[in-house]
């Protein structure tokens, strides 16, 4: 006969696989990618009834998938690089319960290409809140974990953040978002004008030079001044920040004058979280976006095409910001 060893008391302990260690890792695992998929707790629910015959409630669900919150915070508050060429800033928002109410938050994002081409997130923030004092906050959080110099930084009408980002980082050149201003101006033009006014317009945004784009701006003025003034006089107001892409070659012009680079992370994250209407906590948005920001940065896995040949032309216009850098 053979000597089984008993273990009546179920007091042995594998040495190489801890006891019910694998299973309860995988089942978290597995938890944690459907929910980080989209999935609402109620139907991982039932996924995961069919796939291992195993019930779970929707709140030990929420439980497990509580734990990325730890990585969440370890990832947010991460050491940045001390320079990034280019940073794109934009804000989300998504239906949040609160104290009974049903309230808008805003997820604001900062996408930034590092010096050797890759692109990254280097933040979420999660809040009611804008204006200068909230951007302010979030410039700072970049500088505290490590960020020096920002070159280019890329947004729409974010209030307050053009005051915000130069106070913390003064020699940033600031490039408001030409699509979000087409899409500003166009509201105030009647249907009637719209073709019209939007072929005077191309003339200005897709002038070769800034001193050509001034002149076409000026004939815009000469034709639809009397009737759009509030249009025209936006563009005039804002010219500064608009027009900052007239310094650079076509190639740069392309990756700075939109905020396209976020707007499609944005719009991955929106196909990670359409199914969840209202979120119940501000801890699950966190949870969701930080999931969906996780998997997608996984794919980043190549620099921009032609890098660099852009960061040749970065070096020679920035050359003090980057002398220390390419030395």
């Amino acid at each position: 006969d053979l000597d089984v060893p008993r273990d009546r008391n179920a007091e042995f302990e594998p040495q190489i696989i801890k006891k019910y260690e694998t299973v309860c890792t995988e089942l978290d695992k597995k938890i944690i990618s459907l929910y980080a998929k989209g999935m609402s707790t109620s139907d991982i629910q039932s996924e995961i009834e069919d796939l291992y015959g195993i019930k779970i409630s929707p709140s030990m669900v929420s439980k497990i998938t509580d734990k990325v919150l730890a990585s969440a915070t370890e990832w947010q508050n991460r050491a940045l690089d001390k320079i990034y060429p280019i940073v794109y800033l934009d804000a989300m928002y998504f239906k949040v319960r609160s104290n009974g109410k049903i309230i808008n938050k805003a997820v604001y994002i900062c996408l930034g290409y590092t010096m050797d081409g890759y692109k990254d997130i280097l933040g979420i923030w999660v809040d009611e809140a804008e204006g200068a004092k909230f951007w302010l906050g979030i410039c700072n959080d970049l500088k505290n974990r490590g960020v020096k110099e920002i070159l280019i930084a890329c947004m729409d009408g974010l209030k307050g953040l053009p005051q915000a980002i130069k106070t913390v980082f003064p020699s940033v050149n600031i490039q408001t978002c030409i699509v979000h201003q087409i899409r500003n101006s166009i509201k105030y033009i009647a249907s009637k004008d719209k073709k019209a006014f939007m072929k005077d317009l191309k003339e200005v945004y897709k002038a070769s030079t800034e001193e050509l784009a001034l002149a076409q701006l000026d004939n815009l003025k000469s034709l639809w001044g009397d009737k759009y003034a509030i249009v025209i006089d936006s563009w005039y107001n804002n010219w500064s920040n608009l027009s900052t892409f007239f310094d650079f070659s076509p190639s740069i012009r392309k990756m700075i004058y939109t905020t396209n680079a976020l707007e499609g992370f944005n719009r991955q994250i929106r196909k990670f979280t359409k199914v969840r209407v209202i979120f119940p906590t501000d801890e699950s948005l966190n949870k969701c976006v930080y999931l969906a920001t996780m998997e997608i940065i996984e794919k980043w896995s190549q620099p921009t095409p032609n890098w660099g040949a852009t960061l040749a032309e970065l070096s020679i216009i920035f050359e003090d910001q980057l002398k220390d850098e390419l030395a």
